[in-house]
C-alpha cells in the first residue's frame, strides 16, 4: 500500500471515528497532494508526499514560533497537534552521524572540495537522502564536511 492510500485510509477512519481535529489534518495534507497533482499533471509517488509532509511540517514549525512569540499559545497548540499527525507519516529518519557519513562518502565520490562545490554535493545529496533526512541537517552537514 503506498503511503497516498494509507493517508486516504486514515482519513476514513478517522471519519468513522469522529475525530476531527485529525480529520481536518489529514483532509489537508490530502489537499496538498492533490493541488501538486493537478497543478504537475503526475501521480505522486511515496518520495513525492514525505516531501510534501515535509513541507507542511516547516510551515507548522514556523507557526509555532510566530504563536509563541505573539503569545498565543491556543494557536501554537492547534499547529503542534497537527504537526504530530503529519510527523506520524513520515518514515524513520537518518542519525546525524549516518548523515555526516552518507555526505561524506557523496563528497569524496564527486570529488569535491570548498564551499563553492555545495550545490553539486546538495543537488546528490538531495536525490539520495530526500524522505529519508531531514534537508537542514543534510546542509549543515554538506557545509561541514566541505569546511574541514
Amino acid at each position: 500500500m503506498s503511503l497516498k492510500d494509507q493517508i486516504t485510509e486514515d482519513m476514513k477512519t478517522a471519519m468513522r471515528a469522529k475525530d476531527s481535529e485529525r480529520l481536518g489534518t489529514i483532509r489537508l495534507l490530502l489537499a496538498a497532494l492533490k493541488q501538486k497533482e493537478v497543478d504537475e499533471r503526475i501521480v505522486l509517488d511515496d518520495t513525492q508526499v514525505i516531501a510534501i509532509i515535509d513541507k507542511l511540517i516547516k510551515q507548522r514549525k514556523d507557526s509555532i514560533e510566530a504563536f509563541t512569540k505573539a503569545n498565543r499559545m491556543d494557536l501554537a497548540d492547534k499547529e503542534t497537534a497537527e504537526m504530530k499527525v503529519l510527523q506520524a507519516y513520515l518514515p524513520q529518519r537518518m542519525s546525524a552521524d549516518a548523515v555526516l557519513a552518507e555526505v561524506k562518502a557523496i563528497v569524496a565520490e564527486l570529488g569535491a572540495s570548498g564551499p563553492a562545490d555545495m550545490g553539486k554535493v546538495m543537488g546528490v545529496a538531495k536525490t539520495r537522502l530526500g524522505g529519508k533526512a531531514e534537508m537542514a541537517a543534510v546542509s549543515a552537514a554538506v557545509k561541514a564536511a566541505l569546511a574541514g
